[in-house]
């Protein structure tokens, strides 16, 4: 399988209160755990059960472990809302009204990244992109929550983005 992101994509930069000081790799980001930005969506189905996805094998963190319905880092001179509807497109092929839930401050649980949370409902088909996502699987939310606190089958930022609902 290809490679799901390129180590050398640029990513912002940012201090403790989240205003960017500089660009840098996205491997020197991951690997000297500069503080950056990223967003997560979280999609409802009308009667309020929850897409995660598995991501994919070919991912740099976390491969094949739950997360989010849709995340990813914000890019160069993108605002977290932009972001978030970029990554829900990418992801899932979705075009959706969101609303903003908050923001969980940069810590390990996110491995460094402000991280803005969006929610969305929906009854559309999700079409998840294979290269990203290897599987897609609705949960209660309570269902969702007890799959976060399981780090071992879960990336470290649901439960924390979880934390926000």
């Amino acid at each position: 399988m290809s490679q799901a992101q390129d180590p050398n994509e640029l990513l912002p930069v940012v201090d403790h209160e989240d205003r960017q000081v500089e660009l840098a790799p996205r491997a020197a980001v991951h690997a000297q755990g500069l503080l950056h930005r990223a967003v997560h969506v979280l999609v409802f189905t009308p009667d309020g059960r929850l897409w995660l996805q598995r991501r994919s094998m070919a991912k740099d963190t976390h491969p094949g472990k739950w997360t989010s319905s849709a995340s990813g880092h914000v890019d160069p001179g993108e605002g977290y809302e932009a972001a978030a509807r970029r990554e829900l497109g990418e992801e899932l092929g979705l075009e959706l009204a969101l609303t903003y839930v908050g923001k969980v401050a940069a810590c390990m649980a996110t491995e460094n990244e402000f991280t803005a949370v969006y929610r969305a409902v929906t009854g559309q088909e999700l079409r998840p992109d294979p290269v990203e996502i290897s599987h897609m699987a609705l949960f209660s939310l309570d269902q969702a929550r007890a799959l976060a606190a399981d780090h071992a089958q879960s990336s470290p930022s649901l439960e924390a983005v979880l934390g926000l609902i």
